[in-house]
């Protein structure tokens, strides 16, 4: 699938988010190397330090079918422009520094590195 279909797929998962208080409804698509998608969307809470962002829940469905390495992320909302979030950019890093990220900014389709958005990313050396 192409970038811009994955966007308008990203758009219609946004459309289950529950975002009672920001009102920003996100949807999220992380591609596994072996090529399964795994779907997310954002779950707020009034308590807003447990709210999980689209990415973290595509990819904790992803880690919890056995899942451990990826290629790919798409974020999109309807209405606005996102990209990940620091914290959801550190924990995809934790699997796939190198995965690519993909969203829409301007109307544009943008493509990222991970690495290249979190260039010094925690990491953890026994």
């Amino acid at each position: 699938m192409e970038n811009t279909e994955y966007i308008k797929e990203a758009k219609k998962i946004s459309r289950s988010a529950y975002a009672p208080y920001s009102g920003v409804k996100v949807g999220a698509i992380l591609i596994s190397e072996d090529g399964k998608a795994f779907e997310g969307c954002n779950i707020e809470n009034a308590s807003f330090g447990l709210t999980v962002c689209a990415e973290r829940v595509a990819l904790f469905k992803a880690v919890s079918e056995g899942k451990r390495k990826f290629s790919k992320i798409i974020i999109a909302s309807e209405g606005q422009d996102v990209s990940p979030c620091g914290a959801c950019r550190q924990v995809l890093s934790e699997f796939s520094p190198e995965m690519t990220v993909v969203w829409q900014k301007n109307g544009k389709t943008v493509s990222r590195t991970l690495r290249e958005l979190l260039p010094e990313r925690f990491d953890f050396k026994k």
